[in-house]
């Protein structure tokens, strides 16, 4: 959900002692959920933990997390954020509780909730409940039915579409406000405009596009699991339902193409808000695109703390709540060493590249495969990366010097467009100055084409 609220160690666990912000995905049912999609690659951790059978996280562990989580964050506003598995499987009643010990433990400060759904076990008690306490709501949907359903399927390998829609409908009638996660994958890649055409159509307003990257081990690795972490060694392969880079690479320029002339300021898509972020110099509010990670990790149902959520394997696993505090767990020298390998172990193929202070080597998960020069750790996606941050440059650069100015960066839908983005009220000329204020004459500033942008900044 890219939410990452500021936090301090507590005391009884390391002192008052400050330490930098972080969040945490709470996986309060594991990977219970009651679809099958076949990309799915939490639904494998079950092995992790061979012997339960009851997967709700218990109350002692839920009052717990709830209370450490709140107490570490010196903000004014906690941000929660519950995913699976599907969480819904809980029922409401588990989530009045989570309301009920966020009121115990808040104080003057105020939360915040953000739940990923499948969206398929909604009914009216589900969206009185999510409306009354301002639940944000994220819907997992790939794309119209003959995109979403290739994957998307139920326990019996059924197509799940018109149960998704159907909670859609129901957020929109007890006006619960909602966002989209669609996955990229093999299935949908080459649709991205009738993906993006679709979103907006269901009245998704921020978009968030995930790319599917997956290895799948040969021969079953030592833990149980399948689909295996970067750093497997034995043989293995990107999974038939990984997204292609290029492919990934011109789905996101086709959608930005559309988004960049049009939407605005209407529409907000995750990856384009924060590669804005990375032109204006802002550090990246998504941590795949920072230099460095560490400060997303994810606790299990039973109260175990991981890495990342991308990382649930035994060897990233930083302790349990009721064991060890959250603060001590951020602040380990394991933590530490994780987050800082992303910097560390970058090729220097990446150390060189143009696009670097967009990208960082994206996500660790996805870098398995070898440089140019046969350097290990190249990202999976760097073709897709590479082509998307040059296509967007100039627009990019376009909205950067409107902040800059102070002005709307959707006026870069004007320029996009080839109109003027000052007022139409005269006609100026080539070599005035450009009335927007910028100090340069109107044929180097709002009158240039948009292909010139990067010779004039």
């Amino acid at each position: 959900m890219g939410i990452e609220p500021k936090a301090e160690d507590t005391a009884g666990v390391g002192g008052d002692k400050a330490v930098a912000p972080f969040h945490i995905l709470a996986k309060p049912i594991g990977p219970m959920c009651n679809l099958d999609c076949t990309y799915c690659f939490y639904l494998e951790k079950e092995v992790l933990y061979p012997r339960t059978s009851k997967w709700a996280m218990p109350d002692d562990v839920l009052e717990e997390y709830v209370r450490q989580y709140i107490e570490h964050q010196k903000t004014d506003v906690i941000h929660f954020a519950w995913q699976g598995g599907e969480p819904t499987l809980l029922g409401v009643e588990f989530f009045r509780r989570v309301v009920e010990l966020q009121a115990k433990y808040a104080g003057s400060k105020r939360i915040e909730n953000a739940i990923q759904t499948n969206g398929t076990l909604l009914n009216d008690e589900w969206g009185a409940f999510l409306r009354e306490q301002k639940f944000l709501v994220g819907i997992s949907i790939d794309g119209p039915r003959e995109l979403h359903d290739i994957y998307r399927v139920d326990k019996g390998n059924q197509p799940t579409f018109d149960k998704v829609m159907r909670g859609i409908d129901l957020l929109k009638r007890h006006e619960v406000e909602f966002n989209t996660l669609t996955t990229v994958h093999a299935g949908n890649v080459e649709y991205p405009l009738m993906v993006y055409e679709f979103l907006r159509r269901i009245g998704s307003g921020f978009m968030q596009f995930i790319p599917i990257v997956e290895r799948a081990a040969e021969q079953v690795a030592k833990d149980g699991l399948v689909l295996i972490a970067p750093s497997f060694k034995d043989v293995a392969a990107v999974t038939p339902w990984s997204v292609d880079p290029v492919l990934y690479g011109r789905f996101l320029c086709d959608i930005f193409d559309q988004w960049v002339v049009r939407d605005v300021g209407r529409v907000f898509v995750q990856l384009f808000d924060v590669a804005l972020e990375s032109w204006v110099g802002v550090p990246a509010s998504l941590c795949i695109f920072r230099p460095t990670c560490g400060s997303a990790m994810a606790v299990e149902h039973n109260g175990d703390v991981y890495s990342c959520d991308h990382f649930v394997y035994e060897e990233n696993r930083l302790g349990n709540v009721m064991e060890k505090g959250l603060a001590a767990m951020t602040t380990s020298l394991q933590q530490h060493e994780f987050g800082q390998s992303k910097q560390t172990e970058l090729p220097q193929y990446c150390r060189q590249c143009e696009v670097r202070f967009a990208c960082n080597g994206e996500c660790p998960k996805h870098r398995f495969t070898m440089t140019p020069d046969g350097e290990a750790g190249l990202n999976y996606l760097c073709p897709a990366y590479k082509l998307f941050f040059k296509h967007i440059d100039a627009p990019m650069r376009f909205m950067a010097r409107e902040l800059a100015h102070q002005r709307s960066p959707a006026n870069v839908m004007a320029w996009m467009r080839g109109m003027k983005t000052v007022s139409p009220t005269r006609r100026v000329g080539r070599n005035e100055m450009c009335p927007c204020g910028s100090g340069v004459k109107y044929k180097r500033c709002c009158g240039q084409a948009p292909q010139a942008v990067r010779q004039s900044n």
